[in-house]
């Protein structure tokens, strides 16, 4: 890999405490960053055949190099010290405000030293790993200081904007944010990130779909009943009330993660293994997600809020922010026409669990019904989290004389089949990041479609009645208690079809 160096903008945040720097030391000691920086014996001939890089840790409070190296150390909890103290010897700190430019100016002259060290101007990837608020504002600067232009010579080709969800709060701020960053980058420097596309189940998703002759033949209406996504966690939001409250599950979660997972269950075979070709197909079944018009919400979404949120840290006592959120949609596609999608996402829930499930429609009765068939039959599971994997459930005959049938399992894991751990999806997404390239990550037209989605939904929880400035009719906020599956109404909305979660 050649040099580069990784400005994190909120370095002493939640987001690089508990992601970004472990991800960038595991690539550190698997050898996937290259060589470390020695400080006390730089010797720029060996230099020129070494690979270097640097890590930047931009925030507001007063650190020393080696007091910020320190601090790091203490949050991230090295298993290895012996490679934990090469590491840290690429780290650096620059304090700044995020709307004052002098951190700024004083990043640049950091920069340009690292250019001069190595004899080029290296790569620059900016992470902002802050809340979104500050998006607009790190950008400005960044524009107004000529950092996004690298360091001259035509280099701002190398330089890259990484920004993390969620990417705006509605269609409408989404499509500002956009706008502000096109006029200061390409598309091709912009990296959206959704980790969870960077998920080893998530990304297996298309080779398991269309490397498998077996499954591409029934993946359609004719032979699918239906589809159930949920994303379950038993933590609350902890110390995150300042961020989470007010924005919520819906924009959190549901935005992003979901319509990432929705989309590789329901998108079409992509013309290559390419990035944009990936991308337009992604980009295509997210536009295909039928809205759900604002007087229609109440009936097809059911948002609830945990006992005790407002409660929580930095949450305000009337607060009617969602923990949790269940849906009922449809994707517009000759695959999937009258297919319903249940889409489901919470905090303080029973177990933490990410999968989906797509279950086929029951035919075993047509030969067995005086036997009694099982009332769900096929069954396939893509398990996100925990345990990342692929299941099937099968109906077999139990043992003995006479003729009863069962559901059983077939299950396949990354860990027994492969006899390794995979990987933290941080990891995927920062060498994606440093080899630029961007098939996991999020394009502006599938930002806008999915925001376009979740801002119908946002609209009908807020709906209006008549022309008076107070808010009506707003949809019901239902209270659940924790260690749950959330609110009895999420029941319900699937319960009315004659379905039930899994």
């Amino acid at each position: 890999m050649s040099p580069f160096v990784f400005v994190i903008f909120g370095a002493t945040g939640d987001l690089a405490r508990n992601k970004l720097f472990p991800a960038l030391f595991k690539l550190f000691k698997n050898g996937q960053l290259g060589d470390p920086v020695r400080q006390a014996s730089f010797d720029k001939t060996q230099d020129k055949q070494g690979k270097q890089f640097y890590i930047i840790g931009f925030a507001r409070r007063p650190f020393t190099n080696e007091e910020f190296r320190k601090l790091i150390g203490e949050m991230v909890h090295p298993d290895d010290q012996n490679a934990w103290g090469e590491f840290i010897q690429n780290i650096y700190y620059q304090q700044g405000l995020f709307d004052q430019e002098k951190g700024y100016l004083q990043l640049i002259e950091k920069l340009n030293t690292f250019d001069q060290e190595v004899g080029a101007c290296i790569t620059r990837v900016f992470y902002l790993a802050t809340q979104p608020d500050n998006y607009e504002t790190i950008l400005g600067f960044l524009q107004s200081t000529k950092l996004s232009e690298g360091c001259g010579q035509g280099s701002s080709k190398w330089t890259r904007v990484a920004i993390e969800k969620p990417f705006g709060k509605d269609l409408k701020t989404a499509q500002m944010l956009d706008k502000k960053l096109a006029t200061i980058f390409d598309e091709k420097q912009i990296f959206r990130v959704d980790h969870y596309l960077g998920k080893e189940t998530v990304q297996n998703m298309i080779a398991f779909r269309f490397a498998n002759g077996i499954f591409e033949p029934v993946w359609n209406n004719k032979y699918i009943d239906h589809v159930q996504v949920t994303w379950d966690e038993k933590e609350g939001i902890k110390d995150r009330g300042d961020f989470f409250d007010g924005v919520g599950i819906l924009r959190d979660v549901a935005q992003n993660h979901l319509m990432q997972l929705v989309a590789a269950v329901s998108m079409e075979q992509p013309k290559s293994f390419s990035k944009e070709d990936v991308r337009d197909a992604r980009a295509g079944a997210i536009k295909a997600i039928e809205c759900i018009n604002p007087e229609d919400v109440s009936s097809a979404v059911v948002r609830g809020q945990y006992e005790g949120y407002r409660h929580e840290k930095d949450v305000s006592p009337d607060s009617t922010t969602e923990t949790f959120a269940a849906m009922k949609f449809f994707v517009n596609t000759p695959r999937f026409t009258g297919v319903p999608f249940y889409v489901r996402a919470g905090k303080k829930m029973a177990q933490n669990l990410v999968e989906i499930n797509i279950v086929f429609i029951q035919t075993c009765h047509i030969l067995f019904k005086e036997y009694g068939c099982p009332e769900i039959g096929n069954v396939l599971k893509i398990r996100i989290q925990p345990d990342e994997g692929i299941g099937m459930r099968v109906i077999a005959k139990r043992p003995g004389g006479k003729v009863a049938l069962e559901t059983v399992d077939m299950k396949f894991s990354y860990e027994d089949e492969f006899g390794v751990k995979v990987n933290d999806a941080y990891e995927k997404v920062l060498m994606d990041i440093l080899s630029g390239d961007q098939m996991l990550f999020n394009r502006s037209d599938e930002l806008e479609s999915s925001w376009e989605f979740i801002t119908k939904i946002l609209q009908g929880w807020s709906r209006e009645a008549g022309s008076g400035s107070a808010r009506k009719n707003e949809s019901p906020l239902y209270v659940y208690k924790q260690g749950t599956w959330g609110p009895a109404e999420a029941n319900e909305l699937i319960g009315k079809d004659g379905r039930k979660w899994l």
